[in-house]
């Protein structure tokens, strides 16, 4: 019997590669001379560059950059030689991770780092550049990156620089005359518009820090920012599947860089060779931290179990802790929670990987 291990991170517990190897250990206690084979994944969110650098030859390449408020930091991204491709993700300069919990501020926090790294990469000569928009601090519908850009957004010829909701009274936006970028491909992990009910703002906002009287202002500004890209460039990306993604850096990539939308997973699934893999294997099992409906829009368990069963190998998923949602657990073959009765969410994280090693011995037997 030949297993394919093919997991995403336990977010603030566990890296998708230490995830994978738990769930091997667990394996081989009990069935020690079956081959195991390890493929870490991602979706567009945090630890997609770490995944595809690890499958495919590449180097890690340093630059400078400014974090969501503004200080100079050095930002990191895959560089693969062969094919000039840059892999990259916006959390890196401009992710959650780079602020502290007091820090959180989504009308002063930008993108304008993001932007910095996709020029670093320009500059290298890169063909294309993949960027993951998991992860995000921001809500500025990718304002600040396009600034780095040389992008100028201007009210009565006084150039906007300042907080997010200054763009409800934007008038028009010059373009840089001579910005020449490579592909760009955005991998995103959500299908949400940029504005709405739906939209970066009111869904994802307030994880960020958007309190309910900052909701209307920032819809106002991400608003007359759409519409003046809509009035000045001929397109409009608002209502596209994925503009809303990392605070509305979808909208942007797409408006101001000509980037591609695609769905995180299937550009993991591609640089990973995972079909080729799964088609290899007798039995498949993939895990996140928490699977619940928004797994079905487009997260590493769904992706892995809608490849398996295509290819007509059983999917068994281990995890953090699952919803009781039916359409979500009848995606496969079996699921296995971390959480035990009683257990809080702190004590499920420090003690993932033990429950995981412990979780793949009962799957084992069922094998």
């Amino acid at each position: 019997m030949k297993i394919l291990i093919a997991p995403d991170k336990f977010k603030g517990a566990l890296h998708a590669h230490e995830v994978a190897e738990n769930i091997a250990k667990g394996l081989r206690d009990v069935l020690p001379d079956t081959k195991i084979d390890i493929v870490p994944m991602a979706d567009g969110g945090e630890g997609t560059a770490e995944v595809i650098c690890g499958a495919q030859a590449c180097t890690w390449l340093q630059c400078k950059a400014h974090d969501p408020l503004g200080r100079e930091i050095g930002a990191r991204y895959a560089w693969i030689e062969d094919a000039k491709l840059a892999v990259m993700e916006m959390s890196e300069a401009a992710g959650m991770r780079r602020l502290t919990q007091s820090e959180r501020d989504p009308l002063r926090a930008n993108t304008f780092g993001t932007g910095e790294m996709i020029l670093d990469a320009a500059n290298r000569g890169a063909n294309e550049i993949i960027i993951g928009l998991g992860g995000s601090a921001t809500n500025d519908g990718g304002f600040g990156m396009a600034r780095a850009l040389g992008f100028r957004f201007l009210a009565h010829e006084h150039e906007l620089r300042g907080v997010v909701t200054e763009l409800a009274g934007l008038e028009r936006i010059q373009k840089p005359k001579d910005l020449i970028l490579p592909r760009l491909i955005a991998a995103v992990d959500v299908k949400n518009p940029l504005l709405g009910k739906n939209g970066a703002t009111r869904v994802f906002g307030p994880q960020k820090g958007v309190t309910k009287d900052q909701i209307d202002k920032l819809e106002r500004a991400l608003t007359r920012l759409a519409d003046v890209v809509a009035e000045e460039f001929g397109f409009d990306y608002r209502d596209k599947a994925g503009a809303g993604a990392a605070g509305g850096l979808g909208f942007g990539l797409m408006s101001f860089c000509g980037a591609k939308i695609r769905p995180g997973f299937d550009v993991v699934a591609e640089a990973v060779g995972l079909k080729a893999k799964i088609k290899d294997a007798d039995v498949v099992i993939t895990g996140e931290g928490s699977l619940d409906w928004q797994t079905l829009e487009g997260k590493t368990p769904a992706g892995v179990a809608q490849l398996a069963r295509q290819l007509g190998k059983r999917v068994f998923a281990i995890v953090g802790r699952a919803s009781t949602d039916r359409e979500v657990r009848e995606i496969f073959d079996g699921v296995s929670e971390n959480t035990r009765p009683g257990m809080s969410r702190e004590e499920n994280m420090k003690r993932a990987a033990e429950l995981l090693r412990e979780n793949a011995r009962g799957l084992a037997y069922d094998l």
